[in-house]
């Protein structure tokens, strides 16, 4: 029984660190294109409080969670799958963490700029480019976890 809630946990817990980053990401930029600097404040307040409230807790629950599973199952952390999983996770945070202060950033120019009604800064645009390109190495690397948390049992048997 203790198995199958961290599992349950572990897994809902995946699918709003998935999910979330994944919606996020689509209204972030899809607001950035509109042009909307007041959308843009709004939006940008909204995608970091996003992360604040729901990524964070799950960046932390999957880690301890995927570790009890492991002990609870008796995986060694040296088998293949785990060991690239455990690589991919360190990647996508590390990417994870200066999306996470340049969101901060862009909330805070986006909303200081309409309150003192001048246009968004160019520096914006510069931190938005910087944050989707680590946005995809970060999308990829949890597409790649989920993957290999699915498949796992296939490809080292």
């Amino acid at each position: 029984m203790i198995y199958l809630s961290l599992k349950l946990i572990h897994i809902l817990s995946a699918i709003v660190l998935f999910g979330l980053g994944s919606g996020t990401v689509f209204y972030k930029v899809m607001t950035d294109k509109s042009g909307n600097h007041a959308a843009i404040a709004v939006t940008s307040k909204h995608v970091v409080l996003a992360d604040c409230w729901f990524t964070t807790p799950t960046v932390i629950i999957q880690p301890l969670t995927g570790f009890l599973l492991a002990q609870q199952s008796s995986s060694p952390f040296s088998n293949g799958w785990l060991w690239w999983t455990l690589l991919l996770y360190a990647i996508t945070g590390l990417c994870w963490l200066p999306v996470l202060v340049l969101q901060i950033r862009m909330r805070d120019l986006a909303a200081e700029s309409l309150a003192a009604g001048q246009a968004l800064p160019s520096i914006y645009s510069h931190y938005a480019r910087i944050w989707l390109m680590l946005g995809v190495p970060a999308f990829f690397g949890m597409i790649g976890i989920t993957t290999l948390m699915v498949f796992h049992n296939s490809l080292w048997s």
